[in-house]
């Protein structure tokens, strides 16, 4: 599902105007990026949280030229889905096995 098919199910099942659910979710989207960058995690209560994780300095290799670099520490966003949904997800999903057969 891309934004756009969100975007259209969201106006669908609520009835508000596609440009309007597109405002509600960007401004969600910049809240929650605003948030992030400034260090402050965003918990939703049934769905996730979404959190900064220290990525600790490590020794990398660039392969192209063979040579042993540094990575700083570093901070990444991360998505932690509640245990609800977590739950939700594995009673519902069905996978198909690896050679696409039933």
């Amino acid at each position: 599902m891309r934004k756009a098919d969100l975007v259209a199910s969201i106006s669908k099942k609520t009835g508000v105007e596609k440009v309007d659910v597109i405002q509600t979710l960007e401004a969600f989207f910049e809240e929650v990026k605003g948030a992030l960058a400034q260090g402050e995690n965003v918990y939703i209560r049934g769905f996730g949280s979404f959190v900064v994780k220290k990525r600790a300095r490590k020794i990398g290799r660039h392969i192209k030229k063979n040579i042993a670099i540094e990575i700083p520490e570093h901070y990444i966003p991360a998505f932690k889905p509640a245990k609800v949904f977590v739950e939700q997800v594995k009673d519902n999903v069905k996978v198909l096995p690896e050679d696409g057969q039933q």
